[in-house]
């Protein structure tokens, strides 16, 4: 899941999160009812050993403090972090210490209408919810569990019914591309805060799918940023991060300057990606800079959550989109975009090579007639 609406703001030309994440994503537990095609986190039926106790996750709950203020956004997730017996406590916990909290939880009978009521009553900001599909024959194939698409069309309803703020996560592969239309109008029947279209990385159960062409990625985010301007709720990309820069080029066609485009509402997102504004703790506690780009950095049963995110070597370096390499490293939108460094690491092994979903050749590229290789 990524940040809700409004958690965040315009941030400054040089967008680099130095000092905090904006997004701290927490896998809870692997443990799961369902066995997605794309998980990243390959989640099974039961927890795994050696899974972050509840002191222990107080503990690192104490350690957010240390990052100052404004302090992180807490997205708790999995796996299914409902099938955490503590989760209660440690939405409160993390409350009484002013961190804001979300949840990603996975759509089975723990979701229930009340469970719902529950966490709104915890003040739980918002839940993701993952649609795949606009039938059950598409979303119920990627899913593994027939009855999952009417589960998630009811869960929907009932965090409405609740006034839980919603985000849809719909995966796009070169499967499901063709369905996002009919996804789009079946989401303009409900409550939803914003819709993010999250593109496929090959990681975990993700690598039994295909990804876009970069080409036909390249037409799918101009097509989506277009309809953005006037849809009822926001759409953003997840692991498509030249998403800002087809909107930030559609801005300045319209004759808007850098400085325009920076000061849009647009721009709340740029910069923003894997080890820059985001970080990721996993179920043993290991710390990595996505949930997608799986290389620890450090265990939280170590050292401090806030050293390993400002300090670590690795974590520096996604923070200097000017050293990437390729494409990425010259490119005039790097701070806005910078490229998806997960999908750079799972097809090259590099996570500062150019991210091989983004077709745009760079202006210094272009003046110089460089390789774009």
């Amino acid at each position: 899941m990524s940040h809700p609406a409004g958690i965040g703001s315009v941030k400054p030309v040089n967008w680099a999160y130095d000092r905090a994440p904006m997004i701290i994503y927490w896998e809870l537990t692997t443990a799961c009812g369902l066995a997605c095609r794309h998980c990243r986190a390959t989640a099974q039926p039961d927890p795994a050993p050696g899974e972050l106790t509840t002191d222990e996750a107080l503990g690192v709950l104490d350690e957010f403090a240390g990052f100052g203020s404004p302090a992180p956004h807490v997205i708790f997730t999995g796996g299914d972090p409902m099938r955490r017996g503590d989760l209660d406590q440690l939405i409160a916990a993390a409350n009484q210490r002013g961190l804001g909290v979300s949840l990603a939880p996975a759509v089975t009978p723990l979701l229930s209408a009340q469970r719902l009521k529950d966490l709104k009553a915890l003040d739980v900001q918002a839940i993701s919810l993952s649609l795949d599909g606009s039938t059950a024959a598409h979303h119920d194939g990627i899913r593994q569990v027939p009855g999952t698409f009417d589960a998630t069309m009811q869960a929907l309803a009932d965090a409405n019914a609740a006034g839980v703020p919603v985000q849809i996560n719909t995966l796009v592969t070169d499967e499901t591309a063709k369905d996002l239309d009919d996804v789009y109008e079946l989401l303009k029947n409900y409550d939803v805060m914003q819709w993010s279209l999250f593109f496929l990385i090959s990681v975990g159960r993700g690598s039994q799918l295909r990804e876009l062409t970069p080409g036909d990625a390249e037409r799918t985010l101009i097509k989506w940023g277009k309809i953005g301007r006037t849809s009822p709720f926001r759409i953003k990309t997840t692991e498509a991060m030249q998403y800002r820069r087809i909107n930030a080029q559609a801005m300045m066609h319209a004759g808007k300057t850098r400085e325009d485009v920076e000061n849009s509402p647009a721009a709340r997102g740029f910069g923003i990606r894997d080890g820059n504004g985001i970080v990721f703790i996993s179920h043993l506690g290991e710390v990595m800079p996505s949930g997608f780009l799986p290389l620890s950095v450090g265990n939280v049963k170590d050292r401090s959550i806030v050293e390993l995110y400002r300090d670590t070597e690795l974590m520096r370096q996604l923070r200097r989109p000017e050293e990437f390499k390729g494409r990425c490293g010259v490119c005039e939108f790097d701070r806005w975009c910078g490229g998806s460094r997960a999908r750079a690491y799972a097809w090259t092994g590099d996570p500062l090579a150019s991210d091989p979903l983004c077709p745009y050749v760079p202006e210094k590229m272009r003046e110089h007639d460089l390789s774009v290789a």
